[in-house]
């Protein structure tokens, strides 16, 4: 099949003006006051400082996606717990009013056994504890009251594994704070180098970044008919965002971080995937060669897993690369991270 040229995206011109490395550079403000940290010899000039912190925010984006993924399913976790929980004690009050209605029918027809007092016992559950060791109730009252007991060690045990899930929940969203802060700071931090450049320099950024974007218009695909299934449609799905910022922590559909534009697309195709690139990692079938990679192959970039997107063919990479850009194509060659390997959903 003839290799072809990407067909150009109405989008992307549109949001390629509005975006300016200055723009999209910080997605939340800070007040910060704190003083900028020293720059790093090793690194020189304001562009590589400012990719650098770019590069860290990105991957502190991930650990808050992760940790955001995380609250979410600890939230439900609690709350069916608690529902859980909520239903048990009612059943159990159920069973405990049962054992009470029982010995009063007792005392109403002549009197009552003393075992059977402890059923009108003013503690419930030091009831339940001594009676176990009677041997005079009715079959009935034995048989509700070892119902009572069951009932009320589930409760316990649901009691203390709800206890663990929301000690767990406000540690995540602890680190959910922390995380967003750190990222608000790296931002802030590459904002004020920003802010720092003269026009002529702001302006030399902001061609490199169209000459990108022009780049990605022109990006020759070569054959696309080795993506099949569900890969190939969440591929064309995330063809359609091309020119859409980045924004950290979105995922669509107009805005997206490096794994939020991946696992939007295979919403759309009817897959959930996970949410973080480090779990994208081992969603699928692994790949370790660049030249086995078919075009709606995930691909997995640096060596913490930070980074994903899609394999686009011709050794080209669909992505939401950084702040201050948009989704495009790029080859993975000129990305300046390495490939760790691709992964095959579907």
């Amino acid at each position: 099949m003839a290799s072809h040229r990407r067909p150009k995206q109405p989008n992307q011109r549109a949001y390629a003006a509005v975006l300016g490395v200055t723009a999209a550079a910080v997605a939340l403000s800070t007040n910060s006051a704190q003083a900028d940290p020293m720059p790093d010899p090793n690194k020189k000039g304001v562009k590589a400082q400012v990719d650098r912190l770019y590069e860290e925010a990105t991957q502190a984006t991930e650990k808050y996606n992760g940790a955001n993924e995380k609250e979410e399913k600890l939230e439900k976790e609690v709350e069916s717990l608690q529902e859980t929980v909520a239903r048990g004690q009612a059943e159990l009050n159920k069973l405990r009013n049962g054992l009470g209605s029982m010995a009063t029918a007792q005392y109403r027809s002549g009197g009552i056994d003393p075992s059977v007092q402890l059923l009108l016992a003013s503690d419930p559950d030091g009831y339940l504890e001594k009676a176990s060791t009677l041997d005079r109730l009715s079959s009935q009252q034995l048989t509700t009251l070892k119902k009572a007991q069951e009932k009320q060690r589930t409760l316990q045990q649901q009691r203390a594994e709800a206890a663990d899930k929301l000690e767990d929940l406000e540690e995540t969203r602890t680190e959910l704070r922390d995380r967003k802060k750190e990222i608000q700071g790296k931002l802030a931090k590459a904002q004020r180098l920003l802010n720092k450049l003269t026009a002529e320099e702001k302006a030399a950024m902001a061609a490199e970044e169209e000459r990108a974007n022009r780049t990605s218009a022109r990006a020759e695909l070569g054959s696309q008919s080795s993506a099949t299934g569900r890969a190939a449609s969440a591929f064309e799905a995330a063809k359609s965002r091309v020119g859409m910022p980045y924004v950290w922590g979105a995922t669509g559909p107009n805005s997206f971080d490096c794994s939020g534009l991946t696992s939007w697309a295979f919403q759309q195709a009817g897959i959930a995937i996970p949410r973080t690139s480090q779990a994208q990692a081992n969603a699928g079938t692994r790949i370790s060669s660049q030249s086995q990679l078919r075009p709606g192959d995930l691909v997995i970039m640096r060596s913490d897993l930070s980074h994903v997107g899609f394999y686009a063919g011709n050794g080209q990479i669909l992505h939401a690369p950084k702040p201050g850009t948009s989704v495009r194509y790029e080859p993975m060659s000129t990305s300046g991270m390495p490939f760790m390997w691709g992964v095959r959903i579907g």
